[in-house]
């Protein structure tokens, strides 16, 4: 005996709700990589102005946080007049060099402002220019920050233009040593040194998770001149890191002339 039975359809399991962390994570990278093409096909003038003001408006942060927790030590310091009988150059020197390193909030903002602004500028014109970022554009770049420094800040004796050299000077040489100091305990690993230049790249323009790609695929650094877009597409890699990579490559003189 058949009895007639409603049959019962089981709909699909219903896909896990996806992460809203991973997706902004995700928006911010792509909006990150879209930017960074953007500004690479700028004129040097323009990407100059733009990676100084945002360089300029963290340092300004930073140094406003900081000021505000070093505004106990820089209330306790004289504020004597740049004449005072007082006090002979060299004490008004010492005065002024620890006001500009415990100002207040304001000071401070203006201060790393300055510098940091001042060092991210320079760096962007010297690797336009040179087609590569070395300890040289590195130690010129903290020179102009440590001059600004002095001049803004007004530490220093009466010769603010000496001063502001032997800033430079001393902001340059810290500079080279932290610059090989990082080279030498940024080493890759031994069965890494055909990809140093590679992994360099592909930080610079964001895109290190596709290191494991150029590795499986065997794109060294010795092929780096010769990548073409069909050799990036054979490893997986999509059309918008290919383009950044290609037009890294096609700006970066050093690879151009190999």
């Amino acid at each position: 005996m058949k009895g007639n039975q409603g049959a019962m359809v089981l709909a699909p399991p219903s896909p896990p709700p996806a992460n809203p962390v991973a997706q902004l994570q995700t928006r911010i990278k792509e909006l990150e990589t879209g930017f960074r093409a953007w500004l690479a096909k700028q004129p040097t003038a323009v990407e100059a102005a733009i990676v100084t003001a945002t360089s300029a408006a963290q340092g300004a942060f930073i140094g406003a946080l900081m000021g505000s927790l070093t505004s106990d030590a820089s209330s306790a310091l004289p504020t004597s007049p740049p004449n005072a009988p007082g006090l002979n150059p060299q004490a008004m020197a010492s005065l002024k060099q620890a006001q500009a390193f415990a100002g207040g909030p304001l000071v401070q903002a203006r201060n790393f402002a300055v510098m940091t602004g001042t060092n991210a500028g320079i760096s962007c014109v010297m690797k336009r220019i040179r087609g590569v970022e070395d300890m040289q554009g590195s130690m010129v770049a903290a020179f102009g920050s440590g001059a600004m420094f002095s001049l803004v800040s007004g530490m220093g004796g009466p010769n603010q233009a000496l001063n502001a050299v032997t800033s430079g000077l001393f902001f340059a040489l810290v500079q080279g040593g932290l610059f090989k100091i990082g080279e030498k305990f940024s080493q890759p690993p031994a069965d890494d040194v055909l990809y140093s230049g590679t992994k360099r790249m592909l930080t610079n323009l964001g895109l290190q998770n596709y290191e494991k790609n150029f590795k499986k695929g065997l794109l060294s650094d010795a092929t780096l001149p010769l990548l073409t877009d069909s050799a990036l597409r054979d490893v997986n890699i999509p059309p918008g890191p290919r383009l950044l990579i290609l037009d890294h490559i096609q700006r970066n003189t050093e690879l151009v002339k190999r």
